[in-house]
């Protein structure tokens, strides 16, 4: 009688090793989002951080992603609390810098945080390039989905999330990123 109740233990631990088998393939930085390839939720937002020239946005204008359609976006979610989101802030800057002048356009949404304290923020980073707009109770975050802080999405020049990054975003990847989607919109242009 003990044979048996050894196989049936060791049967019903079968489906637990497998389940955790499987996991070990899975890369928990990972989260998956039903996205990328999917219009971009629509957003208006005041801006509360203008950026430096030649990408600054007036004090308190307001920010349309529709009124974006034909530049590609790069949106990063972050805030004054996050300490990942220092990581991040050197390589953005340099990015939206690189692609001043051309259809791409960067911009900064502070999640669960104050104004005040996001450029508190900003100043003590040595400033920030691209405008930051403010997200009152977080309807934009919860409409992409966001997880936490940061976070990135890159929007095609049509409105389509092209991607999401979980995490700090390092500039080459960005480059990557938005550089295949300048191209296919050219070649889609001849």
């Amino acid at each position: 009688m003990n044979w048996r109740r050894a196989f049936l233990a060791a049967l019903s631990a079968v489906p637990v090793i497998l389940l955790l088998a499987w996991g070990l393939t899975r890369d928990p930085r990972e989260i998956v989002s039903p996205l990328p390839g999917r219009p971009a939720p629509d957003f208006a937002l005041t801006v509360f951080a203008p950026g430096e020239p030649p990408l600054a946005r007036p004090l308190g204008d307001t920010l349309a992603l529709a009124r974006l359609r034909g530049s590609v976006v790069v949106l990063n979610f972050w805030a004054s609390w996050c300490l990942a989101c220092r990581d991040e802030h050197r390589d953005l800057s340099a990015a939206a810098m690189a692609y001043a002048g051309q259809p791409v356009q960067f911009v900064g949404v502070l999640y669960n945080d104050i104004e005040s304290a996001g450029s508190d923020w900003i100043r003590e980073m040595g400033g920030q390039v691209y405008p930051s707009v403010t997200d009152p109770g977080a309807r934009t975050a919860i409409a992409f989905g966001l997880y936490g802080v940061p976070e990135t999405f890159v929007i095609d020049q049509s409105g389509r999330v092209a991607y999401k990054h979980t995490g700090p975003i390092p500039e080459a990847l960005i480059r990557r990123k938005v550089d295949s989607l300048l191209i296919a919109n050219r070649g889609a242009a001849d």
